[in-house]
C-alpha cells in the first residue's frame, strides 16, 4: 500500500510520499513514489503515485519518453498550463492501462493507479490536481487545499484540523509529517523512508527536498512530541459527569 499527500497553500505546496510497496507479507520492497520534473525558471512539476507499481512506472516512463522525443507534440515540458500537465498524465495513464490492463485482469491483478500532480508553470499560478485511474482529474480549491492517495484514512483527521490555504509552510510540513506518523502507527503497509518536497510559490525551482528514514532525529523527535502531546491533551479533557 502507499500513502501520499500534498497541500497547496498561499505560500507554496508541500508534497510527501512513503516508499513501501508490498505484494504480500513476504514481498516488501522500497520504491520512490515521488517524481520531480524541474526546468528551472520555467516550470516545476511534481507527481506522487499510488497503486500498481508497474503501471505507475510505465506511465512516468511514457511521459519522460515524450519529453525526450521533443517532436513538437504536447509534452510535460512544453504545454502552457498545469491543467494540460494533469491532462497529459491522465492520457498517459489511460494508454498504459488500455495496453496492460486486460492482461493484468486475466491474473486478477488490479491495474488501478492514482496520481497527485502539482507545481507551477511560468505565467500562471501554482496548481494541484488528483488524477484518477480512469485518467480524469479534479483540482484543489481554497475549500479543499490538500489531496491524499493510498492509505488515507489515518492521516486525514490531522490534515482536516490544521491545513488551510493560509497555513504557513513550516506548520504544513509538521502537519503532513504527523499525518504520516499516524498512518504508519496504524498501518504496517505504509513505511519509511518518507520523501518530502516543499515548493515555494513563484520560485520555479526546487530547493527544499528531504528524505526521512527510521534513524532520522527530527522524525523521531516529532513522533515522541506528538505522542506525549496527545496524552497530555487527553488527560486534560473534562471527565464525563453522570447525572
Amino acid at each position: 500500500m502507499t500513502y501520499c499527500a500534498a497541500a497547496m497553500l498561499d505560500a507554496g505546496i508541500v508534497f510527501a510520499s512513503d516508499s513501501r510497496t508490498n505484494a504480500g507479507v513476504d514481498n516488501i520492497a522500497t520504491f520512490r513514489k515521488m517524481k520531480v520534473f524541474e526546468f528551472p525558471g520555467n516550470r516545476v512539476v511534481v507527481t506522487l503515485g499510488s497503486g500498481n507499481l508497474a503501471v505507475t512506472q510505465a506511465t512516468l516512463n511514457l511521459i519522460e519518453q515524450n519529453i525526450r522525443r521533443n517532436d513538437g507534440s504536447p509534452n510535460l515540458a512544453n504545454v502552457g498550463s498545469m491543467y494540460d500537465v494533469a491532462d497529459l498524465v491522465g492520457i498517459s495513464l489511460r494508454a498504459v492501462r488500455e495496453r496492460d490492463g486486460p492482461y493484468l485482469e486475466q491474473s486478477n491483478v488490479d491495474s488501478g493507479v492514482s496520481f497527485i500532480v502539482g507545481g507551477q508553470i511560468a505565467g500562471e499560478q501554482q496548481r494541484l490536481f488528483q488524477v484518477y485511474s480512469e485518467g480524469n482529474f479534479i483540482e484543489a480549491t481554497p475549500e479543499t487545499p490538500f489531496f491524499q492517495i493510498g492509505e488515507t484514512k489515518y492521516g486525514k483527521p490531522i490534515l482536516d484540523r490544521v491545513i488551510t490555504r493560509s497555513t504557513n509552510l513550516d506548520d504544513a510540513i509538521k502537519c503532513v509529517l504527523v499525518s504520516f506518523d499516524s498512518t504508519m502507527k496504524s498501518n504496517l503497509s505504509v513505511g519509511m523512508p518518507i520523501d518530502l518536497l516543499c515548493y515555494d510559490r513563484d520560485s520555479l525551482r526546487v530547493t527544499k527536498v528531504r528524505r526521512f528514514d527510521e534513524k532520522d532525529d527530527y522524525m523521531r523527535g516529532l513522533r515522541q512530541q506528538w505522542g506525549e502531546g496527545l496524552r497530555r491533551a487527553f488527560t486534560n479533557l473534562a471527565n464525563f459527569e453522570w447525572s
